[in-house]
């Protein structure tokens, strides 16, 4: 019998996380901090007002776009939180905010065309493009810049069959964020190349150091080019509940409906419901994220200091809750450190050639996990060091 699958999926790799974590979940009392998943649980509120849902009987298929209270939830929400004016019918409800990449590239990619991917990132954006039969272009940012982009590295990427680019901040894996000045370096190149910009903003509300999140939607000549990306996965600790949204010009988020309806129909009732409820109360809101972006900053600044002290060179991430060390003193490969430390020392984290090549020679730790994980996986890290001599005593 002939192989069935098509070419173009067959040469896809395997995540990077995924293909890593398999081996982890072979093994027991491993000290896990590889996933980017909230520890916390979802706000209690959020719960009920789902279950409540479902008691009533509000099972049925909402509008393709999302319930009409959800999205004057979120418009009001995009509007107090990062000065984003969104009518309903431009923002769309989707499976999760990877959904809505998948969809938005689905919409605009004829074959051939270019999009543009700042590396170090999320493990799906290229192959997430491969599959619609877009050619992804990577743009490296680098640790002396604070992995933010600069004006002159995205300029040198761009070519005649440039159509867009993928813009992750707060970034995972690095925590690198990028502030208004920076934008607006890159928006006038975004202008000049007629470039669409699509803007994974799932991190937005986890922002420290007095630092909030803005949106280059927000950057004057932006707006109508750029596909602003959200969800509730990390922010509100939803992430099995699998929602979130694009907001962007009328226009084109009337394509992008066009094809989620086509591919999915509609988010699930009983998560609405309860998203409806997240956002409801501004005061509940800010509360329920204040509260975890709080435990996240506390844990953020224990992991730069503890990896520093280790002399794994740690760059202060700013967002997201993700620290990305350099294990350049070992002298090993992400692989082989990452591998190593697993067998030796029974901790896992991600190899950083897993967000791209750019990512070698760092780990991805998440500290999306308890305090007392942390310190219990520092301390094997650092006897990991000292056994093999690269931390003196």
């Amino acid at each position: 019998m002939r192989d069935f699958t098509a070419k173009h999926v067959a040469v896809l790799p395997p995540s990077g996380i995924r293909k890593f974590f398999d081996i982890v979940a072979t093994m027991d009392n491993v000290i896990s901090l590889g996933v980017g998943e909230p520890d916390f649980k979802t706000p209690e509120r959020v719960r009920k007002a789902a279950m409540d849902s479902l008691a009533e009987g509000k099972t049925r298929y909402s509008s393709n776009w999302g319930m009409p209270k959800l999205r004057e939830e979120i418009a009001h929400y995009l509007k107090r939180r990062f000065d984003l004016d969104y009518d309903t019918d431009q923002i769309l409800c989707t499976i999760g905010a990877s959904e809505a990449i998948d969809v938005t590239l689905r919409t605009i990619l004829e074959p051939g065309d270019e999009v543009l991917v700042v590396e170090p990132s999320y493990v799906a954006y290229k192959p997430a493009i491969q599959l619609q039969h877009g050619v992804p272009v990577v743009v490296t940012t680098k640790a002396e810049n604070d992995f933010k982009l600069m004006p002159e590295e995205l300029e040198a990427a761009i070519t005649p069959k440039t159509k867009a680019l993928i813009l992750p901040y707060p970034n995972n894996p690095t925590g690198a964020i990028m502030e208004r000045e920076d934008l607006e370096r890159i928006a006038p190149v975004c202008i000049k190349h007629d470039l669409l910009v699509i803007s994974d903003e799932i991190y937005a509300e986890l922002t420290y150091d007095g630092k909030n999140h803005v949106s280059i939607a927000s950057v004057e000549g932006m707006k109508e080019r750029t596909v602003v990306l959200n969800g509730f996965a990390k922010s509100f600790s939803m992430t099995g509940w699998r929602l979130g949204y694009a907001a962007g010009p009328k226009e084109l988020m009337k394509v992008i409906n066009k094809v989620h309806a086509y591919i999915i129909m509609c988010t699930p009732t009983m998560s609405q419901y309860g998203a409806i409820e997240a956002l409801r109360d501004d005061d509940l809101c800010d509360s329920d994220v204040g509260a975890m972006r709080e435990a996240y900053d506390e844990r953020r600044q224990y992991l730069v200091k503890a990896l520093n002290n280790m002399g794994l060179t740690c760059f202060e991430p700013r967002g997201a809750f993700y620290v990305f060390p350099s294990i350049a003193v070992t002298g090993l490969t992400s692989q082989e450190f990452c591998e190593r430390l697993l067998h030796e020392a029974s901790v896992a984290v991600v190899p950083g050639d897993a967000f791209g090549e750019s990512g070698e020679g760092h780990v991805r730790i998440s500290y999306a996990y308890s305090m007392e994980q942390l310190q219990t996986a520092m301390e094997k890290i650092r006897e990991f060091l000292q056994k093999n001599g690269w931390l003196k005593a």
